[in-house]
């Protein structure tokens, strides 16, 4: 369940932004191919498709790249229940790898489980055709814009 200040600070506008926009942010997760696939209070869905490129010569996806889609929905999860022009920086997370992935999708699930003014504590599960592949959770610093 997530945090109680997280769903009542939730906006559905930002959230259907996030949503709207995603083809347009590039950089790793456009190249990862990760999809925001639904936004609920405190809660960010995501999929991504298990590629060739991403898979080590042993023929499984590389630690890295689940590191890489934990730590993306980590911030993103925060964005629609943030004050605008508020930005989230990831201080830690850890994450446990359970299973080799190769092949499939793979589906995300970001949870708020804290959220105060300044830092939020979220959970990410990650699951590859059914089955879960890792487990994550982490620390995002929210920060105010700085004063100009």
């Amino acid at each position: 369940m997530p945090d109680p200040r997280a769903v009542d600070a939730f906006d559905p506008q930002i959230a259907a932004r996030f949503i709207e926009s995603q083809d347009a942010q590039g950089g790793l997760p456009a190249y990862l191919g990760i999809r925001f696939t639904a936004y609920e209070p405190g809660i960010l869905r995501a999929q991504m498709p298990v590629r060739d490129e991403l898979l080590t010569i042993m023929g499984n996806m590389h630690g890295g790249v689940l590191s890489a889609v934990c730590d993306h929905l980590l911030g993103c999860v925060c964005y629609p229940h943030m004050q605008r022009g508020q930005w989230a920086a990831t201080t830690e997370f850890k994450i446990n790898l359970l299973a080799p992935v190769s092949k499939g999708t793979l589906e995300a699930r970001a949870e708020i489980l804290s959220l105060t003014r300044s830092t939020a504590v979220v959970q990410i599960r990650v699951d590859n055709d059914g089955r879960p592949a890792c487990v994550a959770q982490g620390t995002v610093l929210i920060r105010d814009p700085k004063k100009k």
